[in-house]
């Protein structure tokens, strides 16, 4: 199945998004580190303050990346944009509402790969990017679709018990669509999705649910 859009101008959304939403990027970043911090050092709303900036990431980037400026290439950007709203909507709604959401950081094996898939996310996909040819502002920021649905699954890892099916399918689902992507468009540092998402289903078999 062919792409309805080429590498350049692939790229090249991704160089007028990042032009015209700087220096956003680096709030973007800094939530981040902020919801490592607020997990690692953890209290009474830990939990909804990490749900509230996943929420916005996931809310940013149907509403602004894929219906500002994706859908300009490519139409099915719409339903992606949707569907990421929708994700953004389910975080706000069981982590911030319902407070049902909480993350923990213990040395077990889930919260070590968990931590890599977001070091991988925030340093190590800008870093291969840049190595890859694919430097700043023509590469995906932090922010967007695939560093962020990264970076998502990494921090759920961190979760204290199996979230619901319905919070992971929408990431899981991405993981997919972003690795074929990225095979076709040669944005190989985006293979890193393919195995977050198979680790973050290995590891949350067998967890309690919520």
């Amino acid at each position: 199945m062919e792409l309805p859009f080429t590498t350049s101008q692939f790229l090249e959304v991704f160089r007028q998004y990042n032009t015209a939403v700087f220096p956003i990027q680096f709030l973007f970043i800094l939530l981040a580190i902020m919801a490592i911090v607020f997990a690692v050092r953890h209290h009474r709303n830990s939990g909804r303050a990490i749900s509230a900036i996943l929420g916005l990431l996931w809310l940013w980037m149907g509403m602004v990346y894929h219906w500002g400026f994706f859908a300009g290439i490519n139409k099915v950007a719409y339903l992606f944009g949707a569907a990421f709203v929708a994700q953004g909507a389910l975080f706000l709604t069981k982590g911030v509402l319902q407070g049902k959401l909480k993350f923990i950081h213990k040395p077990t094996p889930a919260v070590w790969v968990g931590s890599a898939m977001m070091l991988y996310a925030l340093l190590i996909y800008p870093l291969l990017g840049y190595l890859l040819g694919h430097g700043y502002p023509n590469s995906p920021t932090f922010g967007l679709p695939c560093p962020t649905t990264i970076f998502t699954l990494g921090i759920l890892l961190w979760l204290d018990k199996k979230p619901p099916l319905y919070l992971l399918i929408i990431p899981l689902l991405w993981s997919l669509i972003g690795t074929v992507a990225a095979v076709k468009l040669g944005i190989r540092e985006d293979v890193g999705l393919l195995v977050s998402g198979a680790l973050t289903v290995w590891f949350l078999v067998g967890k309690k649910p919520l």
